[in-house]
C-alpha cells in the first residue's frame, strides 16, 4: 500500500460535475493498493497514518497528529500510485492490485478509519474524479507499507 498525505485547509471530490464530498481542515490521503497487499496490513499502516504529527501546534511547529488537530480525513483510491514509471515513457500499472481486491481493501480502509472515530470522505472508487484542494504549507508525505512494514516493530512508535 503507498499512501500520499497532505495536510489541507480543505478538499472536495466531484465525479461528473457532481460534488461528491469535502472537508475543511484535514488530511487529503491518495490510496494505492499493490500485489501481495492485503487486509492485515491496514491496522499498522492505518495507525501509524493517524498518528503523524504534520499539523502545526501554537507555536508553528508540526507536532499535532489529525485528532489532535481537529480534522477531517478524505481518502480517494489511487491505482496510479502503484505505476512504474522506470522503464519507458508510458507507466504500466503490473504493480496495481486488482481492482476487485483493491476494492475490498480500500473499503475496509475506510471503515476502519470511521470505526477509529474519524470523519470520514471518500471519492468514489474506479470513477473519474476531480479533486480540488488548498495544501497547507505546501506539506505532503508518502507511507510506503513496504517500508513500514519491514522495519523493526521497536521502530513503530
Amino acid at each position: 500500500m503507498i499512501a500520499v498525505i497532505q495536510n489541507v485547509e480543505n478538499a472536495s471530490v466531484s465525479v461528473a460535475g457532481t460534488l461528491v464530498s469535502s472537508i475543511e481542515k484535514g488530511m487529503l490521503v491518495y490510496f494505492g493498493v499493490e500485489k501481495g497487499d492485503d487486509e492485515s496490513m491496514l491496522d499498522r499502516f492505518l495507525s501509524k497514518m493517524m498518528r503523524l504529527r504534520i499539523f502545526k501546534d501554537e507555536n508553528g511547529k508540526m507536532n499535532l497528529s489529525l485528532s489532535q488537530a481537529g480534522g477531517e480525513v478524505m481518502i480517494i483510491s489511487q491505482f496510479t500510485l502503484a505505476g512504474d514509471i522506470y522503464r519507458g515513457n508510458r507507466p504500466g500499472f503490473d504493480n496495481a492490485a486488482h481492482p476487485d481486491d483493491a476494492r475490498a481493501i480500500y473499503e475496509k480502509a475506510v471503515g476502519m478509519l470511521g470505526d477509529m472515530g474519524y470523519k470520514v470522505a471518500t471519492g468514489m472508487f474506479g470513477e473519474h474524479m476531480k479533486v480540488v484542494y488548498c495544501n497547507d504549507g505546501p506539506e505532503t508525505f508518502i507511507l510506503d507499507s513496504r517500508r513500514l512494514l519491514h522495519k523493526p516493530q521497536d521502530n513503530f512508535v
